[in-house]
């Protein structure tokens, strides 16, 4: 880690039972030789006795067992693996979406650009254990989740986690909560209740606040039908996952968010679960976010206005590429016209509808070798842009997965025929959800409304925007939410818009 938390620093968290710093590093007890979340209400141990670890695969690498009174691996991941561009944080988002459950240790480490070696220098060094153990610790995270709120049979739990076998998730259960899978189930207290079939629901947790209705908002705004739902208290949406499709109805309920997620196959569960994180930005750290931008005079009300806005991600990065494209063709509303024509036309329909949603985003691999553009309703220009764009993501000529190099991925989808450098922007944040993206001036809303506000002058822009590191994407929501609240044309010192209403949207084709 780029700050390894010392013994007092970790005791003063623990002291002040403060929430941010779950998920961010674990402690344990010599004595006990239990690990717990930094805000775990037990007795506070000595600081002779106090162990550090990065992560919960390192406290249980070192023989520890997860304290069954605070759940430290139901904690919030770490907000560092969102900003961090290096191989360990590259690691674990790939980590995170199942990547080493599909295709190994081997697998991850070829995407990744090492060998096995190098990696796990990488990420001993970074995180305290290697990729395997990594996994595990997520796998024994998704087998408790199931085990303590659904009905599914231990076999079907075993699978659904991502374990060879039901022997091997007794021995990992025992060893990280001392416990049988069949005790720990009991342990919930009948928290497991029967429901609907084929209907998986869990609370993935977050670090508050959250501005839920925003957030919520925001996703809706946007929605394509036939493919999303939603309003400013929930969302719902297709999934294609790499093993069949699925559906996410997500709600906020204080303190965690109700995730019911339907599956073709329970084997999707961890990338399935790991999409709705990223689609909400569930791993920020708001306190931190918001006190870094509270600092510049122009963001400061907007982020007292807002408090916990999060900078959502996207549930498919190669959808967020070909719809970031559409919308900077034909604008918000002709680029969802559009996105659902090509979702009614080349869509992956259903096992079954949930609410108005019916299919799942066209593959990219159907897109590159259609060639209706009439039948799909686009315009010549941007449906050549769209099989452009769609062949380079089938080919891999440009990666938009979890591990792919953010800079890398924004060069060469700059390479890709009518993808611009405000398109290429917005895709690199929402697709490959990375908070601190340098935004392009002339066409990306936050220069439209911060020159309307301020008086800025445009090449002074970059300027003040780099004060705004390293969470620009979070400046730009903030921004985009002003302007949506209060429409904005050239302001005076009262703050009162005194240009036309809409002034400068043209300049905002991608928001």
């Amino acid at each position: 880690m780029d700050h390894v938390i010392e013994i007092p620093e970790a005791l003063a968290a623990m002291e002040s039972r403060d929430r941010r710093f779950d998920g961010q590093f674990f402690v344990a007890v010599a004595t006990t030789r239990i690990y717990c979340r930094p805000s775990c209400p037990s007795p506070m141990p000595k600081a002779c006795n106090l162990r550090v670890f990065p992560s919960t695969a390192a406290a249980q690498q070192a023989g520890y067992r997860a304290c069954r009174r605070c759940l430290p691996d139901a904690a919030p991941g770490s907000p560092d693996w969102d900003v961090r561009a290096d191989v360990a944080g590259r690691a674990m988002r790939l980590i995170a979406a199942g990547t080493v459950d599909r295709e190994g240790v081997g697998g991850l480490a070829r995407r990744l650009g090492y060998s096995e070696r190098q990696l796990h220098r990488h990420l001993v060094a970074a995180l305290g254990a290697g990729a395997q153990q990594l996994a595990r610790a997520q796998r024994v995270h998704t087998a408790r989740l199931l085990l303590q709120s659904t009905r599914l049979t231990v076999t079907e739990v075993a699978f659904a986690s991502g374990f060879a076998s039901i022997r091997q998730l007794n021995e990992t259960v025992r060893q990280v909560y001392g416990a049988t899978p069949t005790a720990l189930r009991a342990a919930a207290g009948g928290a497991a209740t029967p429901g609907e079939e084929g209907l998986i629901s869990l609370k993935l947790a977050y670090r508050p606040p959250l501005a839920a209705g925003a957030l919520f908002g925001f996703l809706a705004e946007r929605a394509v039908p036939g493919l999303e739902e939603g309003s400013d208290r929930y969302h719902r949406r297709a999934l294609c996952l790499p093993y069949g499709t699925g559906v996410a109805t997500l709600r906020d309920a204080g303190g965690h968010v109700d995730a019911e997620l339907r599956l073709t196959t329970l084997r999707d569960l961890p990338p399935a679960v790991q999409h709705c994180r990223t689609l909400l930005d569930l791993d920020a750290d708001p306190a931190e976010i918001d006190g870094a931008l509270a600092r510049d005079a122009l963001l400061a009300p907007l982020v007292t206005a807002r408090p916990g806005l999060r900078a959502p991600g996207h549930a498919g990065s190669q959808e967020a590429a070909v719809r970031a494209v559409l919308e900077a063709d034909l604008g918000a509303e002709g680029g969802r016209e559009a996105a659902h024509r090509l979702v009614e036309r080349y869509g992956v329909p259903l096992p079954e509808p949930v609410g108005t949603v019916t299919r799942a985003f066209p593959a990219t691999e159907r897109l590159a070798v259609a060639t209706d553009a009439g039948g799909a309703g686009l315009p010549p220009a941007s449906w050549a842009t769209v099989r452009a764009l769609a062949t380079a993501l089938a080919t891999g000529a440009v990666r938009l997965d979890p591990g792919a190099d953010r800079a890398e991925a924004q060069r060469t989808l700059r390479a890709v025929p009518g993808v611009t450098p405000a398109v290429a922007a917005h895709i690199r944040m929402r697709a490959l959800h990375d908070p601190d993206v340098p935004l392009v001036r002339d066409t990306d809303l936050t220069w439209c409304v911060a020159s309307r506000t301020v008086g800025w002058a445009p090449d002074g822009f970059g300027h003040r925007s780099d004060a705004w590191r390293p969470y620009r994407s979070y400046a730009h929501h903030h921004l985009r939410a002003a302007r949506t609240a209060a429409p904005m044309g050239r302001t005076g010192a009262s703050g009162q818009g005194t240009g036309a209403p809409g002034e400068g949207a043209e300049a905002c084709a991608v928001t």
